[in-house]
């Protein structure tokens, strides 16, 4: 599978409309409260000099703000990010204000103006985010330079070395770049994360319904075709006893022919069962040719071998048809196929404790430097005109289908492989990719004793 996967950058951010005007709000009225006890703490208690009348007034601003918005917008508001990265300058603006006014960099309370830059690492998308890190350096760079100083009622100058100062100023300069960078980062993988469980669950409950539509179908064709069978007996009859009057022999013969083309319809819509083995359980290599179906006719040889490993039972085990399961295999016989030049292998072995299914093509491989990473959300497959033409995906398939096998109890392991299982130069050399699960045999395995039930009645 000639360089089938490549670490791409993940899919382009689209999260519009995710902060609510109500949380910015509660944490505007919380800076609030934090900033008027502050300055009142300082004036009355440490005796600070502070522009008093100053100070309330920049704090008024931010209480202006939020009466605005409470009066102006419904509870429900959600900000645009334009909106959100606005009202988050807005914050980082009045702080910067508050601090200009109250020591710069001597204000040990600087730090805080690291809040608004993580809120929007967490909540905004990389540009915005960019944006409004770069305001906070300027900002606080300014600060630095133009502030007024803390002065005591009885007109000491209250300053830290300049020393300290600069390193103040370089730590939170530090700060906006890290915490931003590294905030940012890990939410963006957590939303990754969650959408692809999103679509990992999508893609279960799919192949869940196909599965229960497949029982319905099965049980029906069964339950009707007993009396498909009476009609065409009797029609043929009819038809017999009819031959003085060709008008009704013909329609005696058309309810069999239409009696026949209900049976072949049922046949066609399912296979014959009840909620039984044959619906829940089958053969392992039923199951995996089942998994291969929709690709056998691509133009790629697909050759299916099982075999017991030594000292193993020499009998096909028959294993549960679990949806995940079928769903998963048949992902990575794709993905096998979409990369062979030729063929495909997919083999199963087992003995009393494990069943290792191997999925194996004769394409280039995986590329080494992914080799760990096979399995993570939006690990794009490389999509050019040689290997997949016309492929559009967006780095789901195999961390579904890894998500789905690890549900059902198999381990999974990612290789290149060089015709390792190849018994001699018989075959083609599996020289691509090697996708290989190993389950416990206990949790694959159909008990002995799940006989055929009897048909349930269908409720309406």
């Amino acid at each position: 599978m000639a360089q089938r996967l490549e670490a791409q950058p993940g899919p382009a951010e689209i999260h519009h409309d995710w902060v609510r005007l109500r949380t910015l709000i509660f944490l505007r009225w919380t800076a609030i409260v934090g900033q008027l006890g502050a300055i009142f703490v300082a004036y009355f208690v440490y005796d600070i000099a502070l522009d008093l009348a100053l100070c309330l007034a920049t704090v008024a601003a931010a209480i202006a703000a939020n009466l605005v918005a409470i009066f102006l917008f419904p509870d429900t508001k959600r900000l645009t990010q334009p909106e959100a990265a606005a009202t988050l300058m807005f914050d980082m603006a009045q702080l910067a204000l508050l601090l200009s006014i109250t020591g710069g960099m001597n204000n040990p309370f600087a730090l805080l103006i690291l809040v608004p830059v993580t809120i929007a690492a967490t909540a905004l998308e990389r540009s915005a985010t960019i944006l409004l890190g770069l305001a906070t350096m300027v900002m606080i760079s300014i600060v630095a330079v133009v502030y007024l100083p803390l002065v005591s009622k009885t007109g000491e100058v209250i300053a830290v070395p300049d020393v300290f100062e600069f390193g103040y100023w370089l730590s939170i300069i530090i700060g906006v770049a890290f915490l931003g960078a590294y905030a940012h980062k890990v939410a963006s993988e957590v939303r990754s994360m969650g959408d692809a469980l999103r679509a990992t669950q999508l893609a279960l409950t799919r192949e869940q319904k196909l599965t229960d539509l497949g029982g319905v179908v099965a049980a029906a064709a069964h339950e009707l075709g007993t009396p498909l069978a009476t009609i065409k007996l009797v029609s043929s009859e009819l038809a017999d006893e009819l031959e003085d009057s060709p008008d009704l022999r013909d329609d005696a013969l058309l309810i069999r022919e239409q009696a026949n083309r209900c049976r072949d319809i049922l046949h066609s819509m399912g296979r014959v069962g009840k909620d039984d083995l044959h619906m829940r359980t089958a053969p392992i290599v039923a199951v995996l040719r089942e998994a291969a179906d929709p690709h056998l006719e691509r133009g790629i040889e697909i050759h299916f071998d099982a075999h017991p490993i030594v000292e193993g039972l020499e009998r096909q085990p028959t294993i549960y048809r679990y949806p995940e399961l079928i769903h998963a295999l048949r992902n990575f016989i794709q993905n096998a196929v979409d990369f062979a030049h030729s063929t495909v292998w997919v083999e199963a072995e087992w003995d009393d404790e494990e069943i290792t299914v191997r999925i194996s093509d004769d394409g280039k491989g995986y590329p080494t430097s992914v080799l760990n990473r096979i399995g993570d959300p939006f690990l794009q497959p490389r999509a050019n005109a040689a290997e997949r033409k016309g492929y559009e995906g967006m780095g789901l398939g195999v961390f579904i289908a890894k998500t789905l096998i690890e549900r059902t109890g198999g381990r999974l392991t990612f290789s290149n492989g060089d015709a390792p299982f190849a018994p001699g130069a018989a075959t083609p050399a599996r020289s691509g990719a090697v996708v290989e699960v190993v389950w416990p045999a206990s949790r694959l395995l159909a008990r002995d004793d799940a006989g055929l039930g009897l048909n349930q009645p269908i409720a309406v």
